[in-house]
């Protein structure tokens, strides 16, 4: 059920369906608070990475936290839309349509920036944008910001037409990529390196964007002040706390992050970049 508007939203936090189990006065067990996060990644490296994080948050900050992978990234975004979602890890509420929601910016993970990119295969005969014109390329779906949004306006403003194939995720349209079933890949620049390390593949770059900022996290303006600050609290130390610290450094790799990886605190003034991209942005062609 969707979580209501900020001015009835304290009074009916408590009994959203779906979401989160009913409360009934006398009953012991707190409501779990629903933490989506998008998965350009496979469900199962993005739960392997999330779970240990939304435990340790649990015990620290007292607020019951239960991850969310929605089956596609379109589907995610459609519940940050809707509001249906506590706390998420994700962009998505930045693109038009879905900022009505007003998720706020509570914190981001310490990591370099995003870079959108086109990438090709090592051995590909093509070396320029221009060589992709009228060719299939992979992208994970139409919401990915680094992944599709960016690289295709790029795609656009040179004039470049190209078929698009959507993969699911960053590493599904790279796998279309190095397949051969897809003559290029559009990804976020992070996430496509540390595929590559994992698999140990390779690939060549022809084309990368300009930084934005890495993904944060958000929550709905229907949260309780004080369990937000519990939440935010947890997160902003857990690189200072030992078992944060073994957790982070465990769950780091799967994503390519830094042993040294952490959450510092962020604020939505950080993403006006995104904003007025989505501003600027050329219109989608017909059918995209």
């Amino acid at each position: 059920m969707k979580l209501l508007p900020r001015a009835l939203a304290v009074a009916f936090i408590v009994c959203m369906a779906g979401l989160a189990a009913p409360v009934q006065a006398g009953q012991a067990e707190t409501p779990a608070f629903i933490f989506g996060v998008i998965s350009p990644r496979s469900a199962v490296i993005t739960a392997q990475y999330w779970n240990p994080i939304l435990r340790y948050l649990t015990r620290q900050s007292g607020v019951p936290l239960k991850l969310k992978v929605a089956k596609s990234s379109p589907e995610l975004a459609a519940m940050i839309q809707h509001g249906e979602l506590h706390f998420i890890y994700s962009n998505y509420q930045f693109a038009p349509g879905n900022d009505g929601a007003g998720y706020i910016v509570i914190a981001r993970p310490l990591a370099s920036p995003s870079r959108g990119q086109i990438v090709v295969s090592t051995n590909s005969p093509y070396t320029s944008l221009e060589q992709l014109q009228g060719r299939e390329v992979a992208f994970p779906s139409k919401v990915a910001f680094t992944g599709f949004q960016v690289p295709m306006d790029a795609l656009l403003r040179a004039g470049i037409h190209v078929k698009p194939r959507f993969a699911g995720t960053i590493e599904g349209a790279l796998g279309q990529m190095l397949s051969g079933r897809a003559a290029a890949a559009g990804v976020s620049a992070v996430i496509a390196n540390a595929y590559a390390e994992r698999q140990n593949v390779s690939y060549r770059v022809l084309w990368s964007s300009e930084e934005y900022p890495t993904v944060p996290i958000a929550v709905h303006p229907a949260v309780p002040k004080e369990k937000v600050d519990a939440v935010r609290t947890a997160l902003l130390s857990m690189s200072e706390r030992f078992e944060g610290r073994e957790i982070l450094t465990a769950s780091s790799p799967l994503f390519g992050q830094p042993t040294s990886f952490g959450f510092v605190a962020a604020s939505n003034a950080e993403y006006e970049h995104m904003h007025r991209f989505y501003r600027q942005r050329l219109p989608l062609p017909e059918g995209q």
